[in-house]
């Protein structure tokens, strides 16, 4: 199964330093951008990251970023 694209632009998302965030990579998370298990059989992992510091973090909506779970602009060449 691939990655669904759930939305054509980043999410804005508050992390905080030291906490471990799960980020939905199939795109069926009811809690987007967060993994709440709805991967579970389909081939496709979450992503898990550590908040280096306390900030406005950007994930990835399109699911096609080079850099996931981050936002690097490719939704804008969809």
């Amino acid at each position: 199964m691939e990655s669904s694209i759930v939305q054509n632009a980043p999410y804005e998302v508050q992390v905080e330093a030291g906490k471990e965030y799960w980020y939905c990579a199939c795109g069926k998370s009811k809690n987007q951008p967060w993994c709440d298990g709805s991967h579970e059989g389909s081939g496709v992992e979450s992503i898990s990251f550590v908040a280096e510091k306390t900030e406005t973090a950007w994930l990835c909506g399109c699911r096609m970023s080079e850099k996931l779970p981050f936002c690097d602009g490719t939704h804008n060449d969809l």
